[in-house]
């Protein structure tokens, strides 16, 4: 292989590792966690709408097999960082 080839396929390989990176998914700002009864707990931080923790739920949910993300329970919290609380239950 030439210089110029070696050059121009790691040329390729760093855009394309840089291309990937900027696509990937951003960290959630969301909480989730399971509860020992089968439902769905999610911390939403304070700019959180709650049609985000619906979404953020019925994504967990389907990563359990489930097809919906039915609303139990909301609550606020003390916490300065993430003032409301909910809880699903995936069906």
């Amino acid at each position: 292989m030439t210089r110029f080839t070696i050059v121009l396929m790691r040329c390729l390989l760093l855009s394309a590792s840089l291309f990937l990176i900027a696509c990937s998914t951003p960290v959630s700002d969301f909480r989730v966690f399971r509860q020992s009864d089968g439902t769905i707990g999610i911390h939403a931080p304070k700019s959180a709408k709650d049609a985000e923790a619906h979404e953020v739920a019925e994504a967990e949910c389907q990563k359990l097999g489930k097809r919906t993300a039915t609303l139990v329970d909301n609550r606020k919290t003390s916490n300065d960082r993430f003032p409301s609380s909910y809880t699903y239950l995936c069906r």
